[in-house]
């Protein structure tokens, strides 16, 4: 028993540290006179904020769309179920560039595509695009980390309540959803956190220009660009700082949530 203990403990520890490696030496090689500077320059200021509002838009629409298609993936019984099931795992398995080049084919290639683009809203090498692109990288992974949440909900919880006079739609909200809104909240903060440091789909969609599709990562990658590396790493400690100060303050929220 204390050997199986050492062994999840050591692995806890090597998971923690190798985070604890990553941010330190961000902090270690960074000159607090570039930090500071990056941390008030008008771009960084930019870039922060079209982050944190693309993030936050992208994950409301992917959880609008996850929470009832990983119900159905986990309640439902339909022809093609185990086809739908695997094509969903196609995005998460993609490169996100791969995901990225689709969309840019799409919007630029095909009769349906260039009709939205031209005529409805324009997602080509703008601000659109890189919802669109966050959209498609953390949608599919919010699909596959609520599925297991729904199939975890007793049957019998939602049996009792159509036998208390609840329809199908009064059971999913009153009972299903209200007994997984933790896990709604922690895939939400998943999906979030992997929208914000989103790339490789939003560069080859949206584009890389400064002021307009500007997001953190694409600012250390115009950054690097430059050879400016001690702006590049204060950037990464920049975005490490936001990060990890509205996780703490969206874990500190569910705890509250979850004792109500």
């Amino acid at each position: 028993m204390n050997f199986f203990k050492a062994i999840i403990n050591g692995c806890l520890i090597f998971a923690s540290l190798f985070v604890v490696i990553i941010i330190f030496s961000s902090c270690l090689f960074t000159n607090p006179k570039s930090l500071i500077l990056a941390i008030f320059s008008e771009e960084v200021i930019f870039a922060i904020s079209l982050s944190i509002s693309t993030a936050t838009i992208s994950t409301i629409i992917a959880i609008v769309l996850a929470v009832p298609a990983a119900y159905a993936l986990s309640r439902a019984n339909f022809a093609g179920k185990g086809l739908i099931d695997a094509l969903l795992d196609i995005p998460i398995a993609l490169p996100p560039v791969a995901i990225g080049t689709a969309l840019l084919i799409f919007f630029t290639n095909t009769p349906l595509g260039v009709y939205i683009n031209n005529s409805l809203i324009r997602f080509v090498f703008e601000v659109p695009g890189i919802i669109l692109a966050q959209f498609s990288v953390v949608s599919f992974l919010a699909i596959r980390m609520l599925k297991p949440i729904f199939e975890a909900v007793d049957p019998l919880y939602i049996k009792v309540a159509r036998v208390l006079g609840c329809n199908e739609i009064q059971s999913f909200f009153r009972v299903t959803l209200p007994l997984v809104r933790n896990g709604i909240f922690g895939a939400a903060i998943i999906s979030w956190a992997r929208a914000l440091g989103e790339f490789g789909a939003t560069v080859t969609l949206a584009g890389a220009t400064r002021f307009k599709t500007e997001t953190l990562p694409i600012a250390m990658y115009l950054t690097l660009a430059t050879a400016d590396i001690e702006k590049a790493l204060a950037l990464v400690l920049i975005l490490l700082i936001v990060v990890l100060s509205i996780l703490v303050i969206t874990r500190r929220i569910l705890r509250q949530i979850a004792f109500l």
